[in-house]
């Protein structure tokens, strides 16, 4: 459906991701991380490295391609087919990437960017707290600074790459008196050779093999040059990354549900019940049809999203819709495609409880689908309300000229959108 919006070059872009997955990754990997085999993918993070496809949209300089994020976005679904943890490993350059690309230093982009990109350093992000998860101005985690370094205390959960990560990059308060909370904190590049500890590694239902784990962080000290987006700063570093960061959750889930899909449409076109394929029984077919009707419809809102960050614009609402819509319909697309294929669908014959395991996780992580909904309702209000049509006497519904306000409001939206022909 998508392949008259795209230009030659994302095409192509794709088409290699695409023969990457098949020709080097190695199934018996994802197995292997599936069963608690693998703590991390090491070989999968060197093989995309030595192939260039980290970081697509980064300066040519720097490791990436100078593509854009469409370009991106095509990649990540191809690496979704694989499931949420190769997913996982493939986008977290992107996510921290986006922080040091956009608010580095040129030391820092040649110490962390650049061999991350080329698959050699593996990164890692201490964003959430045992306090709270979406209450991310909450941390309790602190920086203080101790002469040309600063003194940092706190743990994180959830971080992929707990274990196998090379570096974090951390946020922490560094702002104790006055400051409003998203004023207060700072982004560090932590070395786990600086003391990081790991204390736990989560037993996971899904996404396993990703060194999900709790870091604690104990008087570890950091040095000033490792400041990323200057002091105080955190807030523009997290808002950055929020976007690659729900951005890949959209398309990852969208290349799970792809996967998911094509194998209940395969499965439903053999098999056989009541003298003929299942596929001719609209309970069946109608199935393949929402489904793939639901993620056509993810993939136009991951793209619009993609061009619009690509202007550089404002795309908040955007990249929250896509999440919430996209990962929804994905994991929807998998639990369709477990019930087609009946009862064989829940054991490990196909993948598919694997991937209904690793796509539930998409709709809580990076910011739950209600913190998604919680961002684009405000977006909308702050878009239609700041027009002027809407005023305090205009939501007072109560009030004895509601009525009037309410078909006043409506007559100028329809004289806007559906003016009077002559």
């Amino acid at each position: 459906m998508f392949e008259v919006l795209l230009t030659e070059s994302e095409k192509r872009i794709r088409d290699e991701v695409r023969t990457f997955v098949r020709d080097r990754v190695d199934p018996s990997l994802i197995l292997k991380m599936d069963s608690r085999e693998q703590e991390y993918p090491y070989e999968f993070v060197k093989a995309v490295g030595q192939a260039n496809l980290f970081g697509l949209r980064f300066p040519k300089k720097y490791g990436g391609r100078g593509l854009g994020w469409v370009s991106e976005m095509l990649a990540i679904e191809e690496i979704g087919v694989l499931g949420i943890a190769l997913g996982c490993a493939y986008s977290l350059p992107s996510i921290i990437g986006e922080g040091i690309n956009r608010f580095g230093t040129d030391e820092q982009k040649r110490k962390y960017l650049l061999p991350t990109l080329r698959g050699e350093k593996i990164c890692g992000e201490g964003l959430t707290e045992p306090r709270g998860g979406s209450d991310f101005f909450g941390t309790n985690t602190t920086a203080v600074k101790r002469g040309d370094h600063f003194v940092l205390n706190g743990e994180k959960r959830f971080v992929a790459g707990g274990v196998g990560a090379d570096y974090f990059l951390v946020y922490a308060k560094t702002d104790f008196l006055k400051a409003l909370p998203h004023k207060s904190l700072s982004a560090f590049l932590v070395n786990r050779d600086s003391g990081v500890k790991v204390e736990e590694q989560y037993e996971l239902m899904g996404c396993r093999g990703m060194g999900a784990a709790r870091i604690v962080l104990n008087n570890i000290e950091v040095d000033e040059s490792d400041l990323v987006g200057g002091l105080n700063g955190g807030n523009d570093v997290f808002n950055a990354m929020m976007v690659p960061e729900r951005l890949t959750s959209a398309a990852g889930a969208i290349g799970m549900g792809r996967a998911a899909l094509e194998t209940a449409v395969r499965y439903s076109d053999k098999r056989e019940a009541f003298g003929q394929q299942i596929r001719r029984f609209e309970g069946i077919s109608f199935k393949i049809a929402d489904c793939a009707t639901q993620l056509d419809a993810a993939r136009g809102l991951v793209y619009h999203a993609a061009k619009k960050a690509d202007t550089g614009a404002w795309c908040r609402k955007e990249v929250s819709q896509a999440k919430f819509f996209a990962t929804e319909a994905g994991f929807q697309a998998i639990h369709e495609s477990m019930q087609i294929l009946g009862g064989i669908g829940y054991t490990n014959v196909y993948p598919l409880e694997r991937l209904f395991r690793d796509a539930r996780l998409g709709i809580t992580w990076t910011g739950s689908n209600e913190v998604q909904r919680l961002i684009v309702q405000n977006e909308v209000y702050k878009e239609i309300l700041s027009e002027g049509r809407g005023t305090k006497r205009d939501i007072e519904l109560d009030t004895p000229g509601a009525q009037k306000t309410a078909e006043k409001v409506f007559t100028e939206a329809a004289d806007k959108y559906f003016p009077k022909e002559g």
